[in-house]
């Protein structure tokens, strides 16, 4: 009986030794390197129209994950229509919002993405492993995830890091066709 607060305690005191040292904003991916997860979800803009993993096939992509309730990003929204101009394809993943929300927010902030995935009960950002907004995946040539942001997007984190893979991962310098999993 005397043992238990002991025990509960040694074991609280292994769990954060263990996290000294780690930093918070590295979130682990469980999807790196594999196909993103299969999904049919509809357009944000048009609910006749469906998209699926396929759409990520033929060209390295962003899929940023965002929200209208995430006021982070706003922040970093002026800064993907940037990236958009300059022909960076960003596919936008709604996720857990309302549909004439996010659609007002795009009106009235401009449009960065080439297609716009609603994701209203937040299925695929599940399946992803997102935990909030925004969060940006890179995924190459092949719908494979190779990359993972948690956070706003900005010139520091385009340039220091984004750009460079995706000059990685663009079509001209892939060599081997990553495997892709059964169906």
């Amino acid at each position: 009986m005397f043992l238990t607060p002991l025990a509960i305690a040694l074991g609280l005191g292994l769990i954060l030794f263990t996290a000294i040292g780690k930093d918070p904003t590295k979130l682990e991916t469980a999807r790196l390197n594999d196909p993103i997860p299969a999904f049919n979800l509809k357009s944000l803009a048009d609910k006749s129209k469906e998209f699926s993993e396929k759409d990520f096939i033929g060209k390295v992509s962003l899929l940023n994950v965002w929200a209208t309730w995430c006021p982070s990003c706003r922040v970093e929204h002026g800064y993907l229509n940037t990236l958009a101009d300059q022909g960076i394809r960003i596919i936008g993943l709604n996720y857990k919002d309302e549909r004439e929300a996010a659609l007002t927010w795009l009106k009235n902030l401009g449009n960065p993405y080439e297609l716009t995935i609603y994701d209203p009960h937040g299925k695929l950002g599940f399946d992803l492993g997102v935990y909030g907004a925004p969060e940006t995946y890179l995924v190459d040539q092949y719908g494979v995830v190779r990359y993972r942001h948690v956070g706003i997007i900005d010139d520091k984190i385009w340039n220091g890091t984004l750009k460079p893979l995706i000059e990685k991962y663009s079509p001209s310098t892939v060599k081997i066709q990553p495997k892709l999993q059964a169906k």
